[in-house]
């Protein structure tokens, strides 16, 4: 499958909560990364989700915040995901940068240029990559 989200996590469900309206969903990747979602009770239903289901995860770029010197403790986002900076791309107005995990996935986020100067953003800084449960869309193969 091809999509224009920069991010493609591909794994299996570990867990389902399921709601009224929403149920919460937990992926691990392949490289051993957790990613929680927030999608429709019936979304949730018609996908057929349930623990041990292969599925993939999707977030945009433009969806993730870089922050340095994080305490994902202190942060409501539920996917707080720390690495190092593995590049920084600058265009006309915004950077894409690469964040790489613990185990190997890389996330891309899109922030502005001025953004990547205060936070100081460069190759082998440290850095995580947080976005909302709710920024995250779940799909499987047919």
């Amino acid at each position: 499958m091809r999509t224009s989200a920069r991010n493609h996590f591909a794994g299996q469900v570990t867990a389902v909560k399921t709601g009224a309206v929403n149920d919460e969903i937990t992926l691990r990747t392949q490289d051993g990364l957790d990613i929680v979602a927030v999608i429709t009770h019936g979304s949730a239903s018609s996908l057929g989700l349930a623990a041990g289901k292969p599925a993939f995860a999707l977030v945009k770029a433009s969806s993730v915040i870089v922050m340095v010197d994080a305490d994902s403790s202190k942060v409501s986002a539920r996917n707080c995901v720390a690495g190092t900076v593995a590049s920084v791309t600058k265009g006309a107005v915004n950077s894409e940068v690469i964040i790489s995990a613990t185990g190997g996935a890389q996330i891309a986020a899109i922030v502005t240029n001025d953004s990547v100067e205060r936070l100081g953003l460069a190759s082998g800084k440290a850095a995580a990559a947080i976005f909302k449960a709710s920024s995250v869309i779940v799909g499987v193969d047919q």
